[in-house]
């Protein structure tokens, strides 16, 4: 058993794409039209971190209920946890290409540390070895 995908709802697929891909450097597995269960064009447009498993489906809104969380799909709490193997490379990188952190790195007894925002603003650690 595994878990395959988790869907994040954006407001936009292609500036989601950009900042998945583009700024942190995941792949595009997948970006397919569909449509919705009544019959509304729709993509399915999922991204995953070199060598990951699980995938995530980012999901634009559809309706006032899904535009309401855009950003804030666990109440303000991190939700997403990006493992990487250099922790200082990649922290500056996305700095240099404008992620926004909302803590500097720190050291904590599991490893490096900072939280960041994606392109919706939900909150996402990045980790590494300490």
């Amino acid at each position: 058993m595994r878990l395959h995908l988790a869907s994040l709802v954006v407001d936009d697929y292609d500036r989601a794409i950009r900042f998945f891909v583009d700024v942190l450097g995941f792949e595009l597995v997948d970006d397919t039209p569909s449509l919705t269960n009544d019959g509304r064009a729709k993509r399915w447009v999922v991204v995953r971190p070199p060598g990951g498993e699980t995938g995530i489906l980012l999901a634009r809104a559809d309706g006032e209920d899904q535009v309401a969380v855009v950003g804030k799909q666990c109440a303000g709490r991190v939700a997403f946890f990006l493992q990487v193997d250099d922790f200082d490379a990649t922290f500056d990188r996305m700095v240099a290409a404008g992620v926004e952190f909302v803590t500097a790195p720190r050291t904590e007894s599991y490893g490096r540390v900072a939280v960041f925002l994606d392109i919706a603003g939900n909150r996402w650690d990045l980790l590494g070895p300490a």
